[in-house]
């Protein structure tokens, strides 16, 4: 997957979003996420299902650490069962192409579980 090997970048104000016409093309390499918008903000959302609350705890854990690593971090809910991860980019009120590149290595880290 090119998205997950690909570097984040800082962000700030000035930052663009990604062009609406460009999104299809990111989705296509997250298939499992969604584009949602909350009070007007869109963002990446996946729920993932995993075996009871260890394991739900365990990919939380996993999230967090990738999250440190590269100071982008997403709002998580964790129950037992599932985890629901979105990912927007708060400096630009919006989503940055970050957002995709964490997503997808989100994907890879539950694919390693």
């Amino acid at each position: 997957m090119e998205l997950a090997s690909a570097r984040c970048e800082a962000c700030n104000p000035d930052s663009p979003t990604v062009p609406v016409e460009d999104e299809p093309t990111l989705l296509a390499e997250i298939p499992d996420w969604k584009l949602v918008e909350v009070n007007g903000v869109k963002r990446l959302k996946r729920v993932i299902r995993v075996e009871g609350w260890r394991s739900a705890i365990d990919l939380t854990n996993r999230i967090a650490d990738l999250a440190d690593e590269t100071d982008h971090h997403p709002a998580i809910l964790t129950e037992w069962g599932k985890v629901t991860v979105q990912w927007w980019t708060h400096a630009i009120n919006g989503l940055h192409r970050n957002d995709f590149v964490m997503a997808a290595r989100v994907d890879s880290l539950f694919a390693e579980s």
